[in-house]
């Protein structure tokens, strides 16, 4: 290996909107909270972006020797249908919509949230924490500052958010404009105020309710993440990630509470915030129309399997871009991630039954340490990933140093080089009638017509498989192969 000295992982906070080099708070540990998802629906593969970025962070820290320590929750109460604090409780609303109780929507999605996860190859957490599961802990926590930072209204138990220094700071937007995106509720002093406990109005009964000193109803979902990450975490905790989207609103009125929680310093220091870094990635945006519903869905991930893309081209597009930078979508721009993919499956396959071996040749522990340095500039992924590609297209090598360095890149990226094969990569839509067989049958008699340079017969065996949903990629730069159209 190189001499030179591992360079220090850099990260950028978005409380001060710069980088600062990663100081553990507990020597050798790596101590990271990720806002989970609503379980009331399917995930949108841009809120999947999240947790693409919130995995690599994770691998990265792993990587730098970090002992990892992860956590996720699933709320499954408090989040409104407005993240402004506005509106019907998600979870009860789908458990109206579709006649089942609340606790079931919570077991369906999140399972299937899970299974979206795996299919990205996203790591599971040290430990999920579940909403409802902490509820006691959210009372003690509200009774601890509810006195010097909060007050009771007929709705509910309110913060108010002039009790605590610098709010407000982490969205730089403390304006009219953004104070409008909250509920308007009759008594509360300021509008940027919010609730973390709602009270269940006189007549009714949710699913999910508790009693509490300020009457029985459900917590709000700032206080769940405030609990959830000092219980498991301790504060402050290193890392708290999520979506540029709770920047705006949920995190700083996290932050709120935390501060009041550990005695109002000003966020001059990072740490009374709760976490000495807090990390957000971009949007997925869509500038053609393209993530609109389609066939009566929005885009998930099955959508995207079912159209034939193999999950891991998703993950592979998320890391061809910086995780601040927007991520723009297209069907086009998935289908040259798979193909993206693809190389590098193929080029990895050459050394995979290879026994890995220390690193030694120069060639490439100058690659490792570049690589070391794109993933300590703020997880840089879009140059790692050409230094991967540089690794596995190296020739006479060592097959079991090139296996050692392309399993300890891929170990960052998440690709699963080492295991998958290219036919893996090929999924058959949903739609599609034709078989696989029938396909490569007619295939082979193409290339017969194309090598015996009978092209008339060549290009009605393309229309035949055209007219069958199958389009031929006579331009794959990798070889012969086929993909057909959703």
């Amino acid at each position: 290996m190189t001499d030179t000295p591992a360079p220090p992982l850099q990260l950028f906070n978005s409380l001060t909107r710069s980088l600062k080099i990663f100081e553990p708070v507990h020597s050798g540990e790596a101590r990271v909270y990720s806002c989970g998802p609503t379980v009331y629906n399917y995930q949108h593969i841009g809120n999947m972006r999240a947790y693409v970025f919130a995995d690599t962070l994770g691998r990265a820290l792993s990587f730098k020797g970090y002992a990892l320590r992860h956590i996720i929750n699933i709320t499954d109460v408090g989040h409104l249908t407005s993240d402004a604090d506005a509106g019907d409780d998600k979870m009860e609303k789908a458990a109206a919509q579709q006649g089942k109780t609340a606790w079931d929507i919570a077991a369906f999605y999140t399972a299937e949230f899970k299974r979206d996860l795996d299919w990205l190859h996203v790591r599971s957490p040290a430990k999920w924490t579940v909403a409802t599961d902490y509820v006691p802990r959210m009372i003690e926590f509200a009774k601890r500052i509810a006195d010097a930072h909060c007050y009771e209204l007929e709705s509910g138990l309110y913060f108010d958010v002039s009790t605590v220094a610098d709010y407000g700071r982490l969205a730089r937007a403390v304006t009219d404009e953004g104070e409008a995106r909250i509920e308007e509720v009759e008594g509360k002093r300021h509008a940027a105020d919010f609730a973390i406990w709602r009270k269940t109005p006189a007549g009714e009964t949710r699913q999910m309710e508790w009693d509490s000193p300020w009457g029985r109803g459900a917590p709000g979902w700032h206080l769940e993440c405030s609990v959830m990450g000092e219980a498991e975490l301790g504060m402050p905790f290193d890392i708290h990630t999520g979506g540029i989207d709770h920047r705006e609103i949920h995190h700083p009125n996290e932050i709120a509470q935390n501060q009041a929680y550990r005695g109002c310093g000003s966020l001059d220091c990072a740490e009374h915030s709760g976490a000495r870094l807090w990390m957000h990635n971009n949007f997925l945006i869509d500038r053609g129309g393209k993530m609109s519903k389609s066939t009566g869905e929005f885009l998930r991930l099955q959508l995207l399997v079912d159209r034939g893309y193999h999950p891991l081209a998703y993950r592979l597009m998320c890391l061809q871009a910086h995780y601040r930078s927007e991520l723009e979508f297209s069907w086009e721009g998935l289908g040259a991630a798979l193909t993206r993919l693809k190389r590098l499956v193929m080029a990895a396959a050459s050394v995979r039954e290879a026994d890995p071996v220390a690193v030694a040749d120069r060639r490439l522990t100058d690659l490792l340490a570049k690589f070391d340095a794109a993933i300590s500039d703020d997880l840089n992924t879009a140059v790692a990933l050409t230094l991967l590609e540089d690794a596995a297209a190296m020739k006479k090598l060592d097959a079991g140093q090139k296996r050692a360095a392309i399993a300890a890149m891929d170990a960052v990226l998440g690709l699963d080089l080492l295991t998958i094969d290219r036919a893996d990569l090929r999924l058959r839509p949903k739609a599609a009638t034709i078989t696989a067989e029938a396909i490569e049958a007619t295939l082979v008699r193409r290339k017969e017509a194309r090598a015996a340079k009978d092209f008339a017969a060549s290009d009605a065996l393309r229309d035949e498989l055209i007219a069958a949903g199958v389009e031929v990629m006579d331009g794959d730069p990798l070889g012969w192969d086929w993909r057909l159209e959703a």
